[in-house]
């Protein structure tokens, strides 16, 4: 599935993901291909992704800039203050803020 997580201050990743477990405000959730369309908020925590097959890109604190890599099977985690996820027709839009890479 494609995804995009949004903060006001810069695009924190795009790509395709196997999948994504996030913070929900009543507990976290896991998203896989294909899941139903959802509108949910979402509260501080991990967010937790697990990439696919082509190329992605993410936000490398280290750089203060994007990133592109293709490893599939690559785990990426950061964490946010709060946010809202939407998913329709296999593509999960996240906004967020407060987002931090973990190290």
């Amino acid at each position: 599935m494609k995804i995009s997580i949004l903060s006001p201050d810069r695009t924190i990743f795009t790509g395709n993901v196997a999948r994504v477990t996030l913070p929900g405000t009543d507990g976290s959730f896991q998203l896989l291909d294909n899941h139903a369309p959802l509108v949910s908020s979402l509260t501080e925590g991990r967010v937790t992704m697990v990439t696919a097959t082509g190329d992605y890109s993410y936000y490398d604190e280290d750089k203060k800039g994007m990133s592109k890599d293709s490893t599939p099977n690559r785990s990426l985690t950061f964490t946010i203050d709060r946010g809202f996820v939407e998913v329709l027709n296999n593509e999960v839009n996240l906004l967020v803020q407060g987002a931090r890479n973990m190290r």
